[in-house]
This record gives C-alpha cells, structure tokens and sequence, in this order.
C-alpha cells in the first residue's frame, strides 16, 4: 500500500521565522504533537511538543526569544508519497521518529504519516481479520 494512501494530507505547517509561542498554539488548536516547518512548501525540521518541553523549558530558554528555527529538529527524515508501508515503517524504525513528512517528486509537502496512524491501520486490520475467523469457526457450545 503507497504511502499516500495511509498518511494525511492536513499537515499542520509554520515558516522557520515562527514563534515558539506560535507553535505550541497551533499544536494545541489542532490537537497536533508536531508542526512542520517549510521553506516555499519543502519541510526542512519539525518542531514537536517534546522539542518545545526540552529546548524551550527545560533550558529555561526565553520563549519570547526563540523561533521554530532556534528549536526545530534538521535533520528531517522523510518519504515519497509513492514509497510502500514497510519503506515507511523502515525509515521510523531505523531513524527512531514517529512522524514522516511525506513529499512528492519535487520534495514539496504533501503529508504526514504517524506512529498513530500506523497504530489505527494495524488496528482496523486485525479487526478485520478477527470477522473472517469468526465466520469461519464452528461455534461454541
């Protein structure tokens, strides 16, 4: 199954010049743990909920100083639209992140895929798989 089909495509997005006050109000008016931070629609860090906790409060930082450039992570791992499911899972697992930017062909912006996610598509499957067992199984007595 393609990437595309699996990630969202409502990814929640700030320029790097952005406050951190910004970005933790949009995490909280979206519901969201992350922004992704864009340079012209390619993502070039992400600023996630534990970013601000620990390079923003834990170092006592200034917020009122701080921008999402001062406290995004760089060094982004990201996957095509076209890349399958073990590709993405691959790159989360080997990279220890828990959420994908995913961009097309010009690395432009086109969705996120999360560990959350990932967790309700394994859940719909089994549950699935659980009504074809139960159809196929004698029943109890």
């Amino acid at each position: 199954m393609p990437v595309q089909d699996l990630a969202r495509s409502d990814v929640v997005t700030a320029p790097t010049d952005t406050p951190v006050s910004k970005l933790a109000e949009q995490m909280a008016n979206e519901t969201v743990g992350s922004v992704v931070i864009t340079n012209d629609q390619t993502p070039v860090g992400i600023v996630t909920d534990r970013d601000l906790a620990l390079r923003c409060v834990a170092e006592e930082a200034d917020p009122t100083e701080l921008t999402a450039e001062n406290v995004m992570t760089e060094d982004l791992h990201t996957v095509t639209k076209d890349a399958g499911f073990f590709e993405a899972v691959g790159t989360m697992s080997e990279n220890a992140v828990r959420r994908l930017p995913v961009t097309n062909e010009d690395d432009k912006l086109v969705g996120i895929l999360t560990t959350d996610d990932l967790e309700e598509l394994l859940a719909d499957e089994h549950s699935e798989l659980a009504d074809v067992i139960r159809a196929q199984r004698p029943p109890y007595e």
